[in-house]
C-alpha cells in the first residue's frame, strides 16, 4: 500500500463505531471471521479491518465500500442504508506520490534518440549496393544487354 493515511480522532471514532456494529452482529450470530470469510470470499484481514474501523488498510475506498456492503448483507444488515447515513466513512484524503518513472510527467532524454536513423541508412545503403552489384554481374554474364 502506498503511504499511510492520517485519520483524525473524530473520524477514527466514527469508523470504530461502524466497525463495532459489524463485529457485534457477527458475534450475535456466533460466527468466526473465518466462517465470514468463507461465506463472503472477503479475506479475513479485510473483514478484521472493517470491524476495527481501519478502512485505510483496505485497497481503496471503493473496495472498502463494496466489502462493507457485502459483509453487512451477509450479516443481515442493510449496508446501503449504513453507507447513506455515514457517507464520509469511506472517504480518505489520499497522499499522491509522484515518483519518477513510468506514468509521471518527468522529462527524460533518450540517449539513443538521435541515432535511430543510422541503422536504417546502413540497410538502405547495403540494399542499393547489392542492386548495383547485381546489375553489373548481370551485364558481365550477358543476361542484360
Amino acid at each position: 500500500m502506498k503511504g499511510e493515511f492520517e485519520i483524525d480522532t473524530a473520524h477514527s471514532q466514527h469508523l470504530k463505531g461502524v466497525g463495532d456494529l459489524l463485529r457485534n452482529r457477527r458475534k450475535e450470530m456466533n460466527l468466526t471471521l473465518k466462517e465470514a470469510e468463507n461465506a463472503t470470499s472477503i479475506r479475513t484481514a479485510f473483514l478484521q479491518a472493517l470491524e476495527d474501523g481501519e478502512m485505510h488498510k483496505l485497497i481503496s475506498p471503493v473496495y472498502a465500500q463494496g466489502f462493507f456492503k457485502q459483509y453487512a448483507a451477509f450479516l443481515g444488515m442493510d449496508g446501503e442504508q449504513i453507507v447513506r447515513e455515514h457517507p464520509n466513512i469511506f472517504s480518505r484524503p489520499e497522499i499522491q506520490e509522484f515518483d519518477y518513472g513510468i506514468g509521471t510527467l518527468e522529462g527524460r532524454g533518450n540517449p539513443g534518440a538521435g541515432v535511430k536513423w543510422f541503422p536504417n541508412a546502413l540497410w538502405i545503403l547495403a540494399f542499393v549496393l547489392i542492386l548495383v552489384l547485381a546489375w553489373y554481374f548481370a551485364r558481365f554474364v550477358g543476361v542484360i544487354g
